[in-house]
């Protein structure tokens, strides 16, 4: 897609990565951050970026914002991207990552992006939910993030459990009235889980 390509030009991959892995900022292979989280693999972004089809009013929420470099693509896109990370540490460098971007639509807060999404959805809720990670099954997410969804929200994930199988898969949840959902499952890809987490299912 031609806007995701041009979008991949203006945010510089290589001022996201950890400066050890600089020369590999290209190469299509998810790159380690630090306590135990890898960088989503270039292609994986790409593809994600262009199901999204972000417009320029969407309200973006992200959870696992690893260097910042997804939110940053899609606070080019997007009027606001809150995102969420648990560890501190990375909250900081992303934040740092983000700032040096002059990307000042972009929040991001330290914490469980699932519960936090739901407290942090407000009045209008969210028009993309952004799993920058993968969770065992879609039963994993809970209903009460899915009902922040506006109507025509959408939210992408990669969904598969690795002890299990290793290809997973990405589905697209679009929420298309108040009670209905339809998922779309996509193409198989690969992601380091998300985490926190849990394995065990929410009822969906």
């Amino acid at each position: 897609d031609a806007d995701v390509l041009d979008l991949l030009k203006q945010v510089k991959r290589e001022k996201f990565v950890p400066h050890t892995y600089t020369s590999l900022a290209f190469s299509d292979t998810e790159l380690p951050l630090g306590h135990g989280q890898l960088m989503l693999s270039p292609k994986l972004e790409a593809r994600l970026l262009q199901t999204a089809q972000m417009n320029a009013s969407d309200r973006v929420l992200e959870i696992g914002t690893g260097s910042g470099y997804m939110a940053a693509l899609m606070g080019f896109t997007a009027a606001q991207v809150v995102s969420f990370e648990l560890e501190a540490d990375l909250a900081t460098v992303a934040r740092s990552n983000l700032h040096a971007a002059l990307l000042d639509n972009v929040t991001v807060l330290i914490g469980c992006g699932f519960t936090g999404g739901i407290s942090q959805a407000g009045e209008r809720g969210w028009d993309l939910v952004m799993l920058s990670g993968s969770i065992p099954s879609a039963t994993s997410i809970p209903p009460a993030l899915l009902s922040t969804l506006t109507i025509g929200g959408r939210m992408l994930t990669v969904v598969g459990d690795a002890r299990v199988n290793p290809m997973m898969q990405v589905q697209l949840i679009k929420r298309v009235s108040a009670d209905v959902y339809q998922t779309e499952h996509l193409f198989n890809a690969n992601a380091l889980a998300l985490s926190g987490v849990s394995h065990s299912a929410f009822a969906f």
